[in-house]
């Protein structure tokens, strides 16, 4: 049985979805936020983060990507990433971190711009401010290419790091999706998967 650590709305959210597509056994575990409970999580991942996802035989992980590739990528799957070795593999990693390296990046100067400033609050504005604007330049490289999915008309892992990344949009929704079409077609269909469904209620409650 696999263990997920994570929080409500936060990174865990795409691994979750990961191990209900796999209808893989797992536990979820919500880490709270006082001192207390995140010094106890570091026991399990140092960085303090969520979320965590402890493998059957015990090891852990960190980082949502790289957990939603291994995943992807197990002997059990059969959808969830294309066959590696091959060309269409090659684009599901070059999707994969092209997410997590700029638009995972641009949501944290999203919300927490202060922590990109020996200034702190000084200037927070400015940084939220470049990091929205990166945030929706990236998803707008990506949008270009979707038909209607990340890799085309299959459906990959990929989209759900897409969607739950695209869904942490500070702004109105409304005004991306005008600008972007392809990412409203895109979150109707991912958020229809059951798997989608299901934690997306677990999360909200």
């Amino acid at each position: 049985m696999y263990k997920i650590y994570g929080r409500p709305g936060s990174g865990s959210l795409a691994v979750q979805v990961a191990l209900e597509e796999l209808n893989a056994q797992y536990e979820r575990i919500w880490v709270g936020t006082e001192p207390a409970e995140v010094a106890r999580y570091r026991a399990i991942n140092p960085t303090g983060r969520v979320p965590a996802l402890v493998l059957p035989d015990g090891a852990v992980m960190f980082e949502s990507a790289a957990m939603l590739i291994h995943l992807a990528d197990s002997p059990a799957q059969s959808s969830l990433a294309p066959q590696p070795g091959t060309s269409r593999h090659a684009a599901f990693l070059q999707w994969m971190v092209f997410l997590s390296a700029n638009v995972y990046e641009a949501v944290l100067r999203m919300y927490y711009p202060a922590r990109y400033s020996t200034r702190g609050e000084a200037d927070a504005e400015a940084i939220r401010e470049r990091g929205t604007a990166d945030f929706c330049a990236h998803l707008a490289i990506i949008g270009q290419t979707m038909n209607p999915y990340v890799l085309g008309a299959e459906y990959s892992i990929a989209d759900a790091y897409l969607y739950m990344l695209a869904g942490w949009y500070s702004g109105d929704k409304a005004d991306l999706y005008v600008s972007m079409p392809a990412l409203k077609t895109h979150a109707k269909l991912v958020s229809a998967r059951a798997a989608v469904a299901k934690v997306e209620a677990d999360h909200a409650r």
